[in-house]
This record gives structure tokens, sequence and C-alpha cells, in this order.
């Protein structure tokens, strides 16, 4: 006889910069979560739906949790980290190897005593001396009942498939949430915004001023060619010639490789305007959060 189906909920919760989102498009296996070096890159909650003969899994990536509120920005991500953890089936804890400190221990508070929790130990591949990775897992033992710990590399893809199998293991019988096709509950206008937003994280690296966000003007489709109106955020006049670069450089390598992740990802042309605006205090504003979709984790 086959085993029953299951399906359910997973958040994955971790301090910032640990790799949950890397972690989420390794599962998902495709982009639908924004990666980048520099902390604090997700500012939502991101949702990526793995479908298997027999499970469907719907991961929900979330920002990494902030120790100091410096804005009403992170107080509301924070909210977002914490409303993923109600209702879910499953929650993947991310900590790097051989690294864990307050931050650490300020999400291990937050994770709920009634819902199984899978340790994930990540960058594994960076650890010079396997044989240290022994006490490290004893010592985290120690701080909770795990339901598992699965030591990974997820930007290798080192011990995925693992992963997937201990958690199915801890998903309720169910029938699938989503059609088989489907990857992703966020729709184009915010993915759209999120390919932007990562290429300012990677193309400006540093240089790039901590309050900055994308925001979607204009989306029309027409067929299969979609036209898309984006508007750069930023609080300052003097940040703007950081993001446009000397003769606009920047800000057209920001366009053209946005442009070039859409079209594979949307499965169309894609024709993509990018400008610069300069709206102080943005991070602070609420009204300007909830049309970003801060608030609501997209």
């Amino acid at each position: 006889m086959s085993e029953a189906h299951r399906a359910g909920t997973v958040a994955i919760v971790g301090r910032p910069n640990v790799g949950k989102s890397t972690l989420l498009n390794r599962l998902v296996g495709q982009k639908v979560s924004i990666t980048s070096r520099k902390p604090q890159t997700t500012r939502h909650r991101i949702t990526g739906i793995l479908t298997r003969p027999d499970a469907q899994l719907v991961f929900i990536d979330t920002p990494g949790f902030q120790t100091q509120h410096r804005n009403v920005m992170n107080r509301l991500m924070n909210r977002a980290v914490r409303q993923a953890l109600e209702g879910v089936d499953v929650v993947v804890w991310v900590i790097e190897a051989l690294r864990f400190g307050e931050r650490d221990a300020s999400v291990l508070k937050l994770l709920p005593d009634n819902v199984p929790v899978v340790l994930v130990i990540n960058k594994v591949d960076r650890v010079q001396r396997k044989p240290d990775l022994l006490p490290f897992i004893a010592e985290m033992r120690e701080r909770r009942d795990f339901a598992a710990i699965v030591p990974i590399s997820a930007e290798r893809g080192r011990e995925a498939d693992a992963l997937v199998a201990e958690v199915v293991k801890l998903l309720p019988e169910a029938p699938r949430m989503y059609e088989e096709d489907e990857i992703t509950t966020l729709p184009e206008r915010f993915l759209a915004a999120e390919l932007v937003r990562e290429k300012l994280f990677r193309l400006l690296g540093e240089e790039l001023p901590y309050a900055t966000a994308v925001e979607i003007e204009r989306f029309e489709t027409t067929g299969n060619l979609r036209r898309i109106y984006v508007a750069i955020l930023v609080d300052k006049p003097n940040q703007k010639p950081i993001i446009i670069g000397k003769g606009g450089e920047k800000l057209k390598a920001i366009g053209t490789q946005a442009r070039k992740d859409m079209e594979q990802l949307f499965g169309g042309k894609v024709f993509l305007e990018v400008w610069v605006r300069v709206r102080s205090g943005w991070a602070d504003d609420e009204a300007v959060l909830r049309r970003l979709g801060i608030d609501s984790g997209g």
C-alpha cells in the first residue's frame, strides 16, 4: 500500500544573513526569494512551494529577526516573523555552522513550544575541521528538543533532500493545497520589485543606502509582453547619484539585469523602465510601507 499524501506549511526563520532565502530557492528549485551578501535583504514573508508525488511543502521565508528596532520598517519585519510562526505545521530554524550568538538566541525564544522544529546548521562547507561540528551539534541539542538536526550547505545543495525528507515526516496527512506547477503564491508585480531590489544589493554592495526601496508604479500586460515601470526610493537627495552612477551606467545595469531575470521567470518579453525618486522618511511612513507590502508579508 502506498503511503498517505502529506501537505502543510513550513516557516523558515533565523537571524539575518544565515542563508534562509538561499535555502528556500534551493528547495523550490527556482528563485522566488532574492539573495545577497548584505544582511536584511529579505523584508517580506516569501512563499515557495515544493510539490512531490508524496507531499507538498509550502515554505514561508521570513525576514531576519531584528534585535535593534531602528525604525517602523524593522518593527514590521519582526511582526512578519512572529506572524509566520502562527499556525504553521513545522518550523525550520536556520543557524550558521559553529556560530551561535545573542541574535540566534533571540530567535530561539520566539519558536513556539507546540510546533516541531527542525534545526538546520547551514554553511557546513565553510567549516575547515569537520570534527568540530560534533560538539557544536551536541551543544545545540541541549538548547531544545529538536525534531531533527540537519547540517547542510544551502549554497551548494548538500543534504537539501535530507532536510525535505525530515520535514515531510512531520507534516500532517492532507491533499495538496496548490497545483503541481505552482512555485509561489506571490504575484508577478511583487516578484518584479524584488528582482530590481536584488540587483541594487548586488551591483551597489556597501554603497547602497540602507533606506532604499522599490515601488512598482505601473504593471501592464499585453499578450506575452509586460510593461513595468519602477521607482527606486531613497531617503536623501545625495543618495540619488549613488544609484544612478556616472552617466547613468549603474541604473542602466540594474535595469538590464533585472529585466533578464524577469523574462526568465515570467516566460515572456519585458519592457522595463527604472528611475530614482527621493522620498524622505519612507522607512518610518506606515502608508508607504503598506503600499510596499512590508506589513502584510507581500
